[in-house]
């Protein structure tokens, strides 16, 4: 299941692996990836993109939205967040 959602030029991408729950930004040919292993206890994994290597790893998924924001040169309350992903974070 993918759940999609659109705002302020940015389109995200909320998903399920057998291993982690990933939301993906892109915004203007740029992306940025925050991913939490399937379980949902672990730290947050900020990523260039979904495949890309682990930049930082954050408690809170407020943080985990500031650090992709700044990937993507918008403000954090630019990003828009799927359902799904409401709870990602500890």
């Amino acid at each position: 299941m993918t759940e999609t959602a659109t705002a302020n030029g940015v389109t995200a991408r909320y998903y399920e692996t057998d291993t982690e729950r990933v939301i993906e930004f892109e915004r203007d040919g740029h992306t940025a990836a925050v991913a939490q292993n399937s379980e949902g206890y672990a730290m947050l994994k900020v990523r260039p993109s979904a495949d890309g290597d682990e930049l930082e790893r954050y408690y809170g998924f407020d943080m985990a939205l500031d650090h992709a924001a700044e990937l993507l040169g918008v403000s954090p309350t630019a990003l828009p967040v799927p359902d799904g992903a409401d709870d990602m974070g500890m």
